[in-house]
């Protein structure tokens, strides 16, 4: 084995807090600009399907880590596309 426990464990929540940071700047730009149109609403429900997917797997095998980036990565998607819908602009088509 490559790592043992600790470094493993070491190596997971490195990797977590890249992962999730990832989401915070699109979430404050998003928030500073109103404007989330070049978002895909269908990517952020796919994102969030999937870390569901992998919380339950995570539960199942009992791993804090995959747990854990799960939860947030589920948060910061639902955030995302809270400010997505929030933001949408209604444009009244004319008649």
């Amino acid at each position: 084995m490559l790592f043992d426990e600790f470094s493993l464990g070491i190596l997971a929540i490195i990797a977590s807090i890249i992962v999730l940071a990832g989401w915070l700047p699109q979430i404050v730009k998003g928030y500073k600009t109103k404007k989330l149109d070049d978002i895909s609403a269908y990517l952020m429900i796919l994102i969030a399907s999937g870390g569901v997917l992998w919380l339950v797997y995570g539960f199942e095998i009992n791993d804090l880590y995959i747990i854990g980036v799960n939860v947030g990565i589920i948060i910061l998607t639902m955030i995302t596309l809270g400010l997505k819908i929030k933001y949408k602009k209604n444009i009244a088509k004319p008649m």
